[in-house]
């Protein structure tokens, strides 16, 4: 009984990283990607994944609470892998007592995912947010 207990802890301990990932990946498809593709000339590109998939016109009009979701989802993940988890495996209630080198691995893990969330929500702000005045103030 003792084991499931720890797998299902440790299954659930992940599930904040790939969320925010997922979000922050949602970001740059909705957002970013379609702006960038546009600014190398691919904007044939950008009509034709937008025929086959029209749910990214519906997500890029409410791309104010995509953000919004995703830097709310990517900051609690923050807190969680860098103020929570360490003090869970402190008191020895995530770590399986028979392989405590899981909860490094499983540590590493969330970092990574959130560091590349990270990077790809600034994308994602950046080209949203910011290309479209910087790009204009520069053509003046």
């Amino acid at each position: 009984m003792q084991e499931t207990t720890n797998v299902s802890s440790a299954d659930r301990s992940g599930l904040p990283g790939y969320l925010a990932l997922f979000t922050s990946f949602g970001t740059l498809v909705c957002c970013a990607l379609p702006s960038i593709l546009v600014l190398v000339g691919l904007g044939a590109t950008v009509a034709s994944v937008l025929s086959a998939m029209p749910w990214l016109v519906t997500l890029s009009h409410h791309k104010n609470w995509v953000f919004v979701i995703s830097g709310v989802l990517i900051s609690g993940n923050l807190v969680y892998v860098y103020a929570v988890a360490p003090r869970l495996q402190v008191r020895g209630g995530t770590c399986p007592a028979e392989s405590p080198e899981a909860c490094q691995t499983a540590s590493t893990m969330s970092r990574a995912l959130l560091w590349i969330a990270g990077v790809i929500y600034c994308i994602g702000v950046f080209t949203a947010y910011m290309l479209g005045p910087l790009l204009m103030k520069c053509d003046s």
